[in-house]
């Protein structure tokens, strides 16, 4: 089932998610609908906050050519266990502020952990976009949205087109 993504700014989107005791069927249902609803936006990643669930759940394919399979990840609680002191631009959006970008500077290597959807322990490596997606979406899990890393005129500008954004979207 389709959600409704939410768009800054929005109090949830800032607040720090629950850790997952226990990966129940209404996760998996939940890790479901956030992929149909990522596929559908389109998008490359969501995390459970932009939803309204404050879990620690995020989902992300990254494979996005015609020549590459559909890679679905879902990762509960996931955690960056190492990453490279090197260091990768990238010009990142989010659903929940659409059509707004920004270069965001992140390590350009991360090693990942989480706990995937059968309750196992999972861990790898991830470069270039999926690393920038990965660590884009758990910031997210964290009360941290890609404008927190932009100047503060740059980010208000951005919040008050969102804040219109949501006015004309009311109205419709």
């Amino acid at each position: 089932m389709k959600r409704d993504i939410l768009i800054h700014p929005d109090p949830r989107l800032k607040k720090l998610c629950d850790p997952v005791a226990d990966i129940s069927d209404d996760l998996r249902r939940l890790a479901d609908d956030m992929l149909e609803t990522m596929y559908a936006a389109p998008g490359i990643g969501l995390a459970a906050p932009q939803v309204g669930v404050l879990s620690r759940l995020i989902v992300l394919d990254c494979a996005k050519d015609d020549k590459t399979a559909p890679r679905p990840l879902v990762m509960f609680n996931p955690r960056v266990t190492a990453s490279s002191e090197r260091m990768n631009t990238y010009e990142e959006g989010c659903l929940s502020i659409p059509e707004e970008y920004a270069d965001v500077t992140r390590p350009a290597e991360v090693e990942v952990t989480w706990i995937n959807r059968d309750g196992k322990e999972v861990s790898e490596g991830f470069g270039g976009l999926w690393a920038t997606c990965v660590q884009h979406e758990i910031d997210h899990l964290n009360g941290k949205l890609f404008i927190d890393y932009i100047g503060p005129m740059k980010r208000q500008l951005i919040t008050r087109r969102m804040q219109k954004l949501k006015r004309d979207r009311a109205r419709a």
